[in-house]
């Protein structure tokens, strides 16, 4: 009989991991306890994907608002600092914010609008036609702002950013001005020295900065890139992919990642004599429609992975091929005409990128394709599923 389940993503539970935990072994023995208990077996080419945050929790990488300052005063002195572009959330930003401003002494706040650059809207778009106001050009201070759009909540959240943000600063103990643009460049008419905040687009905007005449140019991804005090840190990305953990400190994106990798992978090897592939995963990358968010708010999807995993899908649209290479066939000799094109795709191993085929199919990378799959797999919650074990991703129809 033909297999008639194609990919399953399962969420497997694992203990609370502390930091000191031998990581690998608990991954590997909870995979193996999960096959156990629901009868699947373990195959070739499965996945094991991994959240970030246990890797983290289990290196110990955290640092507090202290440590965070010491870096930010170390970097700017006692200049006002412009910090521009943050993304809107408690969890991922506000404690960093308040780690930067206690490091400064006067903060000017550039927020992007109508939205921050993972989608958090500010501003309806449409309040936006009807006020006259264009984003692309327009400066707008935060009289100007609250006179236009008077107190704007979050759509599933309920906080007003703006006056959240003002608050962290000025509890922090920092002055605070806040200003609303999209052009990196406008936050100079106020000051020279800058900590850029945005994720994706962070290159650009300190390009940008340094080209029209700044004088200290920094990213989140340079603040925390070695320890202070005893800190953790993260030598790649800085404070970026970085979340909450108590009011005064945050855990940071892990580090060492491929190590991890490699050692799951082996005592995989070593227990099952499968070549199970394996990787890290912070934050998938999809949009939702309603609150408009894109998800991604880490650097990246995943920050390790075993080689298995590299690479984008080569695959054909299966209903362009019936509808058009095979339009006069049907039933089972529509079956097997479209499993021979499969086959002989995959026995070249031909690359099919730009042909009508492949019209339709994901053009994105594999491993933001699983990693996205693991976090709705695994949620943001309380499912107690940090490890998530996939089988028949790299299936077909000829299977």
């Amino acid at each position: 009989m033909d297999r008639m389940v194609g990919t399953v993503s399962r969420g497997v539970r694992a203990p609370i991991i502390r930091q000191g935990d031998n990581l690998a072994k608990i991954v590997v023995d909870s995979v193996l306890a999960a096959s156990e208990s629901e009868g699947f077996e373990i195959r070739d080419k499965d996945v094991i994907a991994v959240t970030e945050a246990v890797v983290a929790r289990a290196q110990g990488n955290y640092a507090t608002v202290s440590q965070i300052a010491e870096d930010v005063r170390s970097k700017f002195g006692d200049e006002t600092v412009g910090i521009l572009f943050p993304i809107l959330s408690r969890n991922r930003f506000s404690i960093c914010l308040k780690g930067i401003a206690m490091g400064c002494k006067k903060v000017v706040l550039m927020l992007s609008y109508p939205s921050d650059e993972v989608g958090n809207h500010l501003i309806d778009l449409d309040l936006l036609d009807e006020k006259g106001v264009n984003p692309w050009s327009d400066v707008l201070t935060e009289e100007k702002y609250r006179e236009l759009f008077g107190y704007q909540k979050h759509y599933f959240t309920g906080v007003d950013y703006v006056a959240y943000y003002k608050q962290v600063i000025e509890e922090a103990g920092a002055e605070v001005e806040i200003i609303f643009a999209n052009n990196p460049k406008a936050i100079l008419a106020y000051t020279d020295c800058v900590l850029t905040c945005d994720i994706h687009t962070r290159a650009r905007t300190k390009r940008i900065l340094k080209a029209n005449g700044a004088k200290k140019v920094y990213g989140l991804d340079d603040i925390m890139t070695s320890s202070i005090e005893g800190s953790g840190w993260n030598d790649r990305y800085g404070l970026l992919g970085s979340n909450k953990a108590t009011e005064d400190s945050v855990k940071l994106f892990p580090i060492h990642c491929q190590d991890m990798v490699d050692k799951i992978h082996a005592l995989m090897t070593e227990r099952t004599g499968k070549n199970v592939e394996v990787m890290i995963y912070g934050d998938g990358a999809f949009k939702d429609p309603v609150g408009k968010i894109w998800e991604l708010a880490d650097p990246v999807v995943s920050p390790a992975h075993t080689p298995g995993l590299e690479g984008t899908p080569n695959e054909v649209k299966l209903k362009y091929l019936a509808d058009n290479n095979f339009a006069e066939l049907s039933g089972d000799s529509l079956k097997e005409a479209i499993k021979d094109y499969i086959k002989e795709k995959d026995e070249k191993a031909v690359s099919l990128k730009g042909t009508m085929e492949t019209q339709g199919t994901t053009p994105r990378q594999i491993t933001d394709l699983i990693g996205s799959l693991a976090d709705l797999t695994s949620g943001s919650g309380d499912k107690g599923t940090p490890i998530v074990y996939v089988q028949g991703y790299f299936d077909n129809y000829t299977k």
